[in-house]
């Protein structure tokens, strides 16, 4: 009886042990991988592993993307991405009372919430995948800055099925390079995120259509907001 008894313990200390050693290591995973895509191309996601095939994807520095692009998907997707530090606090209140209430979630991640959730998560609304996300957002706004966050962004999220990133959907929508966007082009692009499977920028609805001219009339409202993401032509 006494042995067993301590062997109870003992056996409760290993598995506790071993659950924290693994949470240790996949924390210092995802914070390498973190640390790792500052600098280099993300070459795959897992929403793209799991969607397969087919898979078009093309990575393009922000450089090589029209201006008007990052500067629509801000304006659509997160007004106050520039300032805020990976949450909208606004946003992120409204969706925890939802949540306590029962109530059918309404959205509101940022673009840090987004690029956290394509690059290392899964799709879904589930408790588990929000709690895994707003600490990768952290961690991403303190080792990342913002050019950075929106360049993996536009490169890494879908904009048709089997079409991700801001070249390989310019050329499927448009017939034309991320580059060569024009205003309307990125407007009709940033309209289509939030349901890019069924929805189409090359063959936009009326519905489409209006939300990319209320874009396009909000990126000129939105001024100083969009100075993170706008390339000084110097």
């Amino acid at each position: 009886m006494n042995a067993g008894a301590v062997t109870a313990p003992s056996r409760w200390r290993r598995a506790l042990r071993l659950v924290l050693v693994s949470i240790t290591a996949i924390v210092a995973v995802l914070l390498g991988l973190i640390v790792l895509f500052r600098v280099l191309p993300v070459p795959v996601t897992p929403l793209m592993l799991m969607r397969m095939p087919p898979l078009h994807h093309q990575w393009v520095p922000l450089t090589a993307i029209a201006p008007a692009l990052p500067r629509a998907v801000v304006a659509s997707e997160d007004n106050h991405f520039c300032s805020h530090w990976g949450v909208d606090e606004e946003a992120f209140r409204a969706a925890v009372s939802d949540f306590l209430a029962g109530r059918p979630g309404r959205g509101g991640s940022t673009i840090t919430q987004q690029t956290a959730k394509n690059l290392f998560l899964w799709p879904g609304r589930s408790a588990l995948r929000k709690a895994l996300e707003l600490p990768i957002s952290f961690a991403i706004e303190l080792l990342w800055p913002k050019r950075r966050i929106i360049e993996v962004y536009l490169n890494i999220v879908e904009w048709a099925p089997g079409v991700y990133g801001a070249e390989a959907a310019a050329r499927h929508h448009f017939d034309r390079a991320a580059a060569d966007l024009s205003r309307r082009q990125a407007a009709l692009l940033a309209a289509v995120l939030p349901n890019p499977r069924e929805w189409s920028a090359g063959r936009p609805s009326g519905r489409i259509s209006g939300r990319a001219a209320t874009i396009e009339r909000r990126v000129g409202q939105l001024g100083p907001l969009l100075d993170c993401v706008t390339i000084s032509a110097g």
